[in-house]
């Protein structure tokens, strides 16, 4: 057998494990693929949350704790904190059910996104325009920015005595790393379709123009806040000017700016919506299970995710470059 045969035979050799390995493999992935599809669908099932509410009358407390921003649709594991579609579900299926007589809004949040504050506030309003029933809100450590802006959906407004509230206004916040990069040598290079495109870039100079458009986008929505602010506390927009620099409120301060209507502890408040119900009512308060095997990977994510990864989460909020009603205190 001479040398080209040889490498012929080894040629072929090669293609034929190529061949059948590829094969294997794409049987196997094709396998996982299914099976994937298979735990998704199972992990999905078991997310999907279905409130058992009282058969008697009763008051859905709605809770919003953590920072107001969407929720990820695409993830298979519960969310932690703050889960925004839950929310609005949830109000949708208080406004629907007939044994219900109110809402309890239960704030504990320091504000976010201006989208989905506003969002959860007309959701609130439109369950009193539909029902012709009440929403209470009750602060506890903090409804700041977002968090106090969807409490102006409710008839009356009680805090906690060592609440933190107000914070009325809107930023933008955005990095600038052009003296870092001009010092170390890098230089950002960006093709746009107009002067205006990459406008916040954290490798460019912002221009005076550019900075007039971001405070334009900042002014927007703080003139809604503070619109909203006047209609839900039944103020002239003249006097709550003053007050929405942004400044953070204690309780006692919000009082005596009329931010507020009372200081009182949670089942005092509760006790006190139950009065004015004229009627004996339950507080419901939605449990969010899933399946333990849910939970399991919940659990196994949150613990592998790095500091590297959390820091990130926290800079995406915080320099996301989009309006926020949002009160960064110490961060």
């Amino acid at each position: 057998m001479n040398k080209k045969q040889i490498t012929g035979l080894i040629a072929a050799a090669l293609v034929f494990v190529f061949v059948c390995g590829s094969s294997m493999m794409l049987r196997s992935f094709a396998g996982q693929q299914q099976q994937t599809s298979y735990i998704e669908k199972m992990l999905k099932a078991a997310k999907e949350e279905k409130f058992d509410f009282p058969t008697s009358p009763f008051v859905g407390v709605v809770t919003v704790e953590g920072t107001i921003q969407a929720s990820s649709s695409s993830s298979l594991f519960p969310d932690e904190g703050y889960n925004h579609n839950r929310t609005l579900k949830l109000i949708d299926s208080l406004e629907a059910d007939p044994n219900n007589k109110g809402i309890l809004l239960y704030v504990n949040s320091p504000g976010g996104g201006v989208y989905e504050s506003n969002e959860l506030y007309n959701r609130l309003l439109k369950y009193k325009e539909k029902t012709n029933r009440p929403v209470w809100t009750y602060m506890a450590n903090m409804a700041a920015s977002g968090g106090y802006y969807i409490s102006m959906a409710s008839d009356k407004v009680i805090a906690n005595s060592q609440t933190w509230t107000g914070s009325i206004g809107v930023i933008i916040s955005l990095s600038n790393y052009k003296e870092l990069m001009d010092k170390i040598g890098i230089k950002s290079v960006l093709f746009t379709s107009g002067k205006n495109k990459a406008m916040g870039s954290a490798g460019i100079d912002m221009t005076e123009e550019q900075k007039q458009i971001f405070q334009s986008l900042v002014d927007e929505p703080y003139n809604t806040f503070v619109s909203i602010v006047a209609k839900g506390r039944h103020l002239e927009e003249a006097k709550v000017r003053p007050l929405a620099d942004g400044r953070i409120y204690t309780a006692k301060q919000a009082l005596e700016n009329k931010l507020i209507d009372k200081i009182e502890d949670y089942e005092v408040a509760q006790a006190d919506f139950e009065k004015s119900l004229g009627d004996n009512v339950t507080f419901y308060t939605p449990n969010y299970t899933t399946s333990p095997f849910a939970s399991l990977f919940s659990m196994a994510k949150q613990y592998s995710r790095s500091d590297a990864e959390k820091l990130a989460d926290l800079m995406e909020i915080k320099e996301s470059g989009v309006p926020m009603y949002y009160a960064a205190i110490g961060e």
